[in-house]
């Protein structure tokens, strides 16, 4: 049984924009792989919150791609903590847009949007190392 009491669990919020380095597909559009990596960081941030360590991501439980995101987007990417075992942490994380860029005519960003857009999501699970 999950142990998620001994403390408040933690949260996570980074704001990231989208360069064209970040473009691998026609369109300007960003791999799937650089939005695992900005789970990765979340789930790194959430495990040294709450365990003074970056931990070690074991598995990914569920990935699902949304939307597209473009060059000169601006994402937010938050996470948390929702179960606490004894080495064991379930995280959920979500990638929102909040700002659109306007990759077809090379503007750095076009509009901000009225409500940030979920991209993508993802579930999965971190290990802490064992206490001396």
């Amino acid at each position: 049984m999950a142990d998620d009491t001994r403390r408040d669990l933690p949260t996570s919020l980074i704001r990231v924009r989208v360069s064209q380095q970040d473009v691998h597909y026609g369109g300007g559009v960003v791999a799937g792989a650089k939005m695992m990596e900005f789970f990765g960081d979340v789930a790194t941030e959430l495990s040294i919150i709450y365990d003074g360590d970056e931990g070690l991501m074991a598995a990914y439980d569920l990935v699902e791609f949304k939307q597209p995101v473009h060059a000169g987007d601006f994402l937010e990417i938050r996470g948390r903590i929702t179960e606490v075992g004894r080495r064991s942490r379930k995280v959920e994380m979500e990638a929102y847009k909040v700002i659109e860029g306007d990759w077809e005519h090379g503007s750095s960003a076009a509009k901000v949007l009225p409500e940030p857009v979920l991209v993508a999501r993802a579930r999965g699970t971190v290990v802490a190392p064992k206490k001396a």
